[in-house]
């Protein structure tokens, strides 16, 4: 198969490309190269002869309509994406123009590929979505696929109207296309201005661990290359029209999974002194910050047999490998436009 994937240079999308190209399918990886975009995160398989980058912005429909006739791929993984909410807090106006306007034209410019090539049964169109898109979840109860949308940021906001985008093309123009939801994903060549990867490079560097508020908002973790795996898995065997939940079944608060890395690193790379935990700082809360995400995954797992293969413990340790061996990899986008400044208190 060749897969055109957008946003191939992020954190999710390069994981796509990477596992992509190891199982023997061609990959163009689209990517305007904004700021969280790192092209070493595909170095690993650039030299492959499966492997072609183009340097396109999505909401630029005719560079779309050139990368589609050179190319003529079998199907569309779209995961080019503004994601961090703290910015989108700050600026959204980025985030409305990427992920709603940048959706439109990447629809319309496949649509205008699938329908000159006869529409054949064959083509995908895969739209990578957030479980943000949900909601807040008090104490009990978990995302499914009918869960109705109530975001409440300007990402999560801007994430909803493109999945109702990628639906409407489905449901009026017949573009076969397949839909999924993920937990918060985590793991290696994550961008430095997330949780995780804040929380190691600051134990790192001695500087505090900042947790939002009392550290009781809850995630379900999802390691980024069993994310990917599942990711292919619905563009081979979804069904057409269909969503489905991915999630890492790992539900952990912020604090526990501060102290969680805290602990791994105290093991890895252990103080002079003291635990890491000492440097954990609570700061003030995001506002409009979401209390609990947790995903139902019976879909994915009944209909296409897929369930995560790596529990939080082992991903986060796994993580921590990574960044302990890859400063040269981190150590250049910690001098980009804000990182390691605080964001999203605008309002």
């Amino acid at each position: 198969m060749k897969i055109l994937v957008t946003g191939g240079a992020g954190f999710i999308g390069s994981a796509v490309v990477r596992l992509a190209i190891a199982r023997g399918h061609s990959v163009v990886n689209l990517d305007a190269l904004t700021y969280a975009a790192c092209l070493e995160n595909v170095a690993s398989v650039a030299t492959s002869p499966r492997y072609a980058f183009e340097h396109a912005d999505i909401r630029d429909r005719a560079a779309l309509a050139r990368v589609f006739a050179t190319h003529h791929p079998d199907a569309v993984m779209h995961l080019a994406a503004e994601s961090h909410v703290d910015r989108s807090i700050d600026g959204p106006d980025s985030f409305i123009s990427t992920n709603v306007t940048g959706t439109y034209e990447l629809l319309e410019a496949a649509r205008s590929y699938w329908t000159a090539a006869g529409r054949p049964e064959t083509f995908r169109f895969h739209h990578i979505s957030t479980d943000e898109v949900f909601g807040s979840l008090g104490p009990t109860g978990q995302f499914t696929e009918t869960t109705p949308y109530d975001p409440r940021s300007p990402y999560s906001a801007s994430k909803a109207a493109s999945d109702h985008l990628v639906q409407a093309w489905h449901h009026t123009y017949g573009l076969p296309v397949v839909m999924t939801n993920c937990s918060n994903n985590y793991g290696p060549f994550h961008f430095p201005e997330k949780l995780i990867p804040v929380i190691i490079l600051n134990a790192l560097a001695g500087r505090p661990l900042p947790i939002y508020g009392d550290g009781s908002n809850v995630r379900d973790w999802l390691y980024v290359e069993d994310h990917a795996d599942a990711l292919l898995l619905v563009l081979n065997q979804g069904r057409v029209g269909r969503s489905y939940n991915i999630g890492g079944e790992n539900e952990r608060t912020n604090l526990e999974l501060v102290h969680t890395l805290c602990a791994i690193l105290d093991a890895k790379r252990p103080k002079p002194q003291g635990s890491y935990a000492d440097q954990i700082t609570f700061v003030t809360d995001r506002p409009g910050h979401d209390a609990r995400y947790a995903i139902d995954p019976t879909r994915i797992r009944e209909e296409l047999g897929w369930r995560p293969s790596v529990t939080v413990e082992e991903g986060l340790a796994r993580t921590v490998d990574w960044y302990l061996a890859n400063e040269d990899w981190w150590r250049p986008l910690q001098a980009r436009k804000g990182v390691g400044e605080r964001l999203g208190v605008s309002a």
